[in-house]
């Protein structure tokens, strides 16, 4: 039994912890306190409105939730009914209070519930300062708040951005009931990047993302190229080692001694391992030549002149009696 008790008591508090995250994305979006040309309700009358926008990305009901402007609740003593009485509480009955994600819903201030579901009794007096505040259904947990300045007729007080922490002043072209806060046409990129990142710290990130992007690109194309060329200047070296010369030469001239061996095999010994094609060149030549008539013209004559020397004289003399 205490088992089944302790485990109920868990479950509870896990769906109070779930159900207090969600309420935590509810966010007060935008605020208009004298209301001479904006919205309208449903009966085409102008009060002054809020707006409240779901800021996460997940479905979540706001019924039972509390909106107020009485400053006198953020008094601790004061217990959850006495709490409770001078806050307007969001009526269930209305499919518009489940809201979607980052979806906007309006509720009109200054009325009752009897001008519509979206109508709540919070008091906001045109042209003075506001303070406004959103309440979880348990009456205690304080959700959102905001002080409004002083608005002229038809201007708001909104987020930059739906559910940024920067509030400003809209004039009233660019006041969006119902809708997300939009950026100017004309606003340039410099001036919405410091609107965005009041800081630098988002355009910090990126720009050193970049670079250590960058490195590491370089890092891996060099550390490849050192790999590649320390590879050839390896083979360059294997190549110059002498016993590979050898080796080389050794090869070829086995080779060239092959091709004689078969010349001489094929052709006989007598031609000693030459190739015949040199025979056969040889021949063609001559008998080119013998063609053309530029063989030497021979007369078949053989002609031996004497020759006289003084030996041959004193012989001859020497025998004359």
């Amino acid at each position: 039994m205490r088992k089944t008790v302790f485990m109920l008591f868990v479950l509870l508090m896990s769906f109070a912890r779930t159900y207090g995250q969600g309420a935590r994305n509810i966010k007060l979006n935008e605020v208009l306190t004298d209301n001479k040309t904006s919205l309208q309700d449903e009966y085409g009358n102008r009060d002054a409105w809020l707006e409240i926008t779901n800021a996460s990305f997940s479905t979540y009901n706001i019924r039972g939730m509390y909106i107020t402007t009485d400053r006198r609740v953020l008094d601790k003593s004061l217990t959850v009914a006495q709490r409770t009485a001078m806050m307007s509480c969001i009526p269930d009955g209305d499919n518009r209070t489940t809201m979607g994600a980052r979806e906007h819903l309006v509720f009109f201030l200054n009325g009752s519930q009897e001008q519509g579901s979206l109508h709540i009794s919070a008091k906001a007096e045109a042209g003075k300062p506001l303070w406004i505040a959103l309440y979880d259904g348990n009456g205690i947990d304080l959700i959102d708040s905001i002080s409004v300045p002083a608005l002229a007729a038809d201007q708001s007080f909104a987020r930059m951005k739906d559910g940024a922490t920067q509030w400003e002043v809209k004039q009233p072209d660019r006041v969006t009931p119902g809708i997300e806060n939009y950026v100017q046409a004309n606003e340039t990129k410099i001036a919405k990047i410091k609107r965005e990142d009041p800081h630098g710290l988002g355009i910090t990130v990126l720009s050193m993302g970049i670079v250590f992007f960058c490195l590491a690109l370089l890092y891996a194309f060099f550390r490849v190229l050192g790999l590649f060329m320390s590879h050839k200047q390896a083979i360059k070296k294997a190549g110059k080692i002498q016993p590979i010369k050898a080796a080389v030469k050794t090869g070829e001239k086995i080779a060239e001694t092959g091709h004689k061996t078969k010349v001489m095999l094929k052709d006989g010994l007598q031609t000693g391992g030459i190739d015949k094609e040199i025979y056969i060149a040889v021949i063609a030549m001559a008998l080119k030549q013998y063609e053309d008539n530029v063989h030497d013209i021979e007369s078949n004559i053989i002609t031996i002149k004497p020759h006289h020397t003084n030996w041959n004289i004193y012989q001859e003399e020497t025998i004359i009696p």
